[in-house]
């Protein structure tokens, strides 16, 4: 009989396309794997992989066997979902990856809504605005929540539940000449502008506002949207964030909207779709959902 646990390391090979990062994803070594892999093969009666010395791609059995595995890994998850739906009550972990800022924003309002589920646990990693949905696949997380600049097509396996739509903003330090709202925004490129190193989906639309080329005006570049703002509170420069980037915000900073139609992007929750079954994710999702309408976009303010 097939192990369920390398079929799972099958499948996550299938996503990831080496050894190397299969192991990295599932918290195993890469010999151990490569190990696990050649036991599946003598359970398959089939040559999985073709191995050189440097690297490994399935056979043509190993693409059958991987298809199966997908398979019989999203039926054991509907069946665990299945059963735990008979619980009375949320339980269990829920692992959410959330883009920094969205951690931060949404964290107080989640965890008050989830106060209620004493048998529910909570873990919130931070990831990247993209999100990873080789992790979400694999098990490793429950919800990603991340953000689409486009009308992204939906992905066999997974929901994606849109909670709300953000905007790009100008934070300005306070007395800054465009803390003013009856100001225009105009001679921009000679301001000192702070960004988030490329590759970055807002260089576009910093192109946009100060015409072809606009990234060569970025003087200053930093990761993290919570450094951004306090650097642009204590008056190192401007910056393009989003208004969830302002919703913890300690420091004083001046806001501006930007010329319509402003940069917007939407921010979802993307779960495994036989996930929502769970009742733990399904309630999980339903705070997250209430929690996106505390976001509030901030107003102009200094």
């Amino acid at each position: 009989m097939l192990d369920l646990t390398r079929l799972r390391l099958l499948d996550e090979f299938a996503r990831r396309g080496t050894i190397a990062e299969t192991a990295v994803a599932l918290g195993y070594s890469a010999s151990a794997v490569s190990q696990q892999l050649a036991t599946l093969e003598r359970e398959a009666g089939a040559a999985l992989l073709d191995r050189t010395a440097r690297s490994a791609r399935l056979t043509d059995a190993g693409r059958r066997l991987a298809a199966h595995a997908a398979r019989i890994l999203a039926a054991v998850e509907e069946a665990e979902a299945d059963v735990s739906a008979r619980a009375a009550t949320p339980a269990g972990r829920v692992v959410v990856t959330a883009f920094p800022a969205a951690a931060v924003a949404f964290a107080p309002a989640l965890t008050g809504h989830l106060a209620g589920y004493p048998d529910l646990s909570l873990v919130v990693r931070q990831g990247s605005a993209e999100g990873d949905l080789n992790e979400l696949r694999s098990g490793e997380v429950d919800i990603v929540l991340g953000i689409d600049w486009r009308a992204s097509p939906p992905d066999d396996g997974v929901t994606r539940v849109r909670l709300y739509r953000d905007a790009l903003v100008l934070a300005v330090p306070p007395g800054h000449r465009l803390a003013d709202p009856a100001e225009p925004l105009s001679d921009l490129r000679s301001e000192t502008w702070i960004s988030v190193p490329e590759p970055d989906p807002t260089g576009h639309v910093l192109d946009r506002l100060l015409g072809a080329g606009g990234r060569s005006a970025v003087r200053w570049e930093f990761e993290g949207l919570a450094m951004i703002v306090a650097l642009v509170a204590h008056g190192a420069g401007v910056a393009l964030v989003p208004h969830v980037a302002l919703m913890a915000d300690r420091h004083r900073v001046a806001v501006r909207e930007l010329p319509p139609p402003p940069p917007a992007f939407d921010v979802y929750a993307v779960v495994r779709s036989a996930g929502l079954r769970n009742p733990a994710v399904a309630a999980t999702v339903a705070a997250l959902r209430r929690a996106a309408s505390a976001v509030r976009a901030p107003r102009t303010r200094v």
